[in-house]
C-alpha cells in the first residue's frame, strides 16, 4: 500500500518552504516517526517524519526545490521493509556466486588490477610536475627571502627555468599573489544564503529603513544578583530541577518595567499605536543557521523557575531544530545577550513591529565608587534600542534606570517593589 508524505500545514504568514535535505533515499527502509526530510521556512527548519513503516518508493522534489502547504513530496510503500532488507542482504551473496562461477582467475585479475592502478596514479604526478625545491637549491636572493618571510620553498610553484623557484616566486607567495598551497593561498567560496539568513537580512533592512532607531546605555552592578545566585542557587535547582541563571532576572525586571512604561511595550501600526497589556518577551537564541527569537508569553505572570525552564526548553529545541513556527510568532519586546560571546557593548537592532530591544553584555570586574571608597564590582553595560517615533528619550532612559534599580536590589524586585 502506497502512502503519500505531504508538506505540513504552514501558517498564513508562511507561503512556502524549501527542501533543505533528505535524510533517506529511494529504496531505504524507514520507520514510523523517523525524520525523512528537513524543510526550511523563513523562520525555522521543520522536520517531516514518516507516518508509516515501509520503504521510500519515490522522492518527488530534490533538495533546493520550493514546496507549498500539503503538497506531496514523497511516497512510501507501506510494509515493504522486510523485502527491502532481504534484497540488500542477498546482493553480496549474488556477487560472491558470480565470482565463484567465473573461477579463481577472475579473483586474481581483480586483485592484480588494484596495485597496477595505484602505481599508475603514483607515477602520473611525478612525470608532470618538477620536484619540490629544497632551500639548498635556491639562488642566494631567493634563499634569503624565503628565510626572511618564513616560507617553505617546497610549497612554492617555481616559474623559473625548468621550474626553478625564484626570488619573485617567494615574494609573491608570501604576499598571497599566488594560487599555491600553504600560507600564500587565497581560497574563496560562494554559497547561497539560506532562507532563514535571507529572512534575517530582510528584517534587519526593514528595521533600518522603517524605524527612527536610537540607543541609550546604562550600567548595572550585578553584585547582589550574583550573591543571591550563590546563596540560593543550589536550593533553587534542587527544588525546581533547573539552574538559576541571569536571564530570568533580566526577563522579570523587563516585564515589571514594561508595566510601568507601556509605550516601550507598544508597536506602530500605520498611524496607530498599539499598547499591549501583557509582556510577551522574545529571547534571542543563536543557532548554526542564524539568530532566532522564541517568545515567552505573559512573563509578568511567570516565576523565575518557569522562565528558566521555558528558556532552557527553547534553547534545546533551537539547537536540535525542534522550534515550531508558533514559538517564534508575536512578541512585544526582545532581550538579546551578546555577553555570552564576550561583547562589552553594542547597539542591538529593534525587531519590528516591536518598538524596543534590551541588550545584555559581558560582566566585567570594574572599579566603582561605593560609599566613598573605590571597590571592584561585577558590572554590565545594558543598552536599549528603541523606535524614537513613539518612545521619547525620557521614557527610554527611565525604563533603563528602572531595570538597573531592580537588578541592583533583587530582593525588592522579588517583592514587586
Amino acid at each position: 500500500m502506497a502512502t503519500e508524505i505531504k508538506v505540513p500545514v504552514l501558517p498564513e504568514s508562511v507561503s512556502d518552504a524549501t527542501i533543505a535535505a533528505w535524510h533517506k533515499q529511494v529504496g531505504d527502509a524507514v520507520k514510523r516517526d523517523e525524520n525523512l526530510v528537513d524543510l526550511e521556512t523563513d523562520k525555522v527548519v521543520l522536520e517531516v517524519p514518516s507516518t508509516v513503516d515501509g520503504v521510500l518508493k519515490e522522492i518527488k522534489f530534490e533538495a533546493g526545490a520550493t514546496v507549498t502547504s500539503q503538497q506531496v513530496i514523497a511516497v512510501i510503500e507501506e510494509g515493504a521493509t522486510a523485502a527491502a532488507d532481504a534484497s540488500k542482504s542477498e546482493a553480496p551473496k549474488a556477487d560472491a556466486a558470480a565470482k565463484a562461477e567465473q573461477g579463481p582467475a577472475a579473483g586474481a585479475q581483480e586483485v592484480q588490477a588494484k596495485p597496477t592502478a595505484a602505481k599508475a596514479e603514483a607515477a602520473a604526478p611525478a612525470s608532470t610536475r618538477p620536484a619540490p625545491a629544497a632551500a639548498s637549491d635556491l639562488p642566494p636572493g631567493a634563499k634569503f627571502t624565503a628565510t626572511k618571510e618564513g616560507v617553505d620553498p617546497a610549497q612554492v610553484a617555481g616559474t623559473g627555468r625548468r621550474g626553478a623557484v625564484t626570488k619573485e616566486d617567494i615574494v609573491n607567495y608570501a604576499s598571497g599573489k599566488t594560487a599555491g598551497v600553504g600560507g600564500g593561498a587565497r581560497p574563496e567560496e560562494r554559497v547561497p544564503m539560506t532562507r532563514i539568513r535571507k529572512r534575517i537580512a530582510e528584517r534587519l533592512m526593514q528595521s533600518k529603513n522603517s524605524i527612527a532607531m536610537l540607543t541609550s546605555f546604562n550600567e548595572v552592578n550585578l553584585g547582589k544578583v550574583m550573591a543571591m545566585r550563590k546563596e540560593l542557587g543550589e536550593q533553587f535547582e534542587k527544588d525546581n530541577g533547573v539552574k538559576l541563571g541571569f536571564m530570568s532576572f533580566f526577563a522579570k525586571a523587563a516585564a515589571n518595567a514594561l508595566q510601568k512604561y507601556p509605550v516601550v511595550n507598544a508597536s506602530v501600526d500605520g498611524e496607530d499605536i498599539i499598547y499591549h497589556g501583557y509582556a510577551d518577551i522574545s529571547i534571542a537564541v543563536s543557532t548554526d543557521k542564524g539568530l532566532v527569537t522564541p517568545v515567552l508569553r505573559n512573563v509578568e505572570r511567570m516565576g523565575f523557575a518557569e522562565i528558566e525552564r521555558a528558556i532552557g526548553a527553547y534553547a534545546k529545541a533551537a539547537r536540535e531544530g525542534g522550534l515550531k513556527l508558533e514559538d517564534l510568532q508575536g512578541g512585544t519586546f526582545t532581550i538579546t545577550n551578546g555577553g555570552t560571546f564576550g561583547s562589552l557593548m553594542s547597539t542591538p537592532i529593534v525587531n519590528p513591529p516591536q518598538s524596543a530591544i534590551l541588550g545584555m553584555h559581558a560582566i566585567k570586574e570594574r572599579a566603582i565608587v561605593e560609599g566613598g571608597a573605590v571597590v571592584a564590582a561585577p558590572m554590565m553595560y545594558i543598552a536599549l534600542s528603541y523606535d524614537h517615533r513613539i518612545i521619547d528619550g525620557k521614557d527610554a532612559v527611565l525604563f533603563l534606570v528602572d531595570i538597573k534599580n531592580q537588578l541592583e536590589n533583587p530582593s525588592r524586585m522579588l517583592l514587586g517593589m
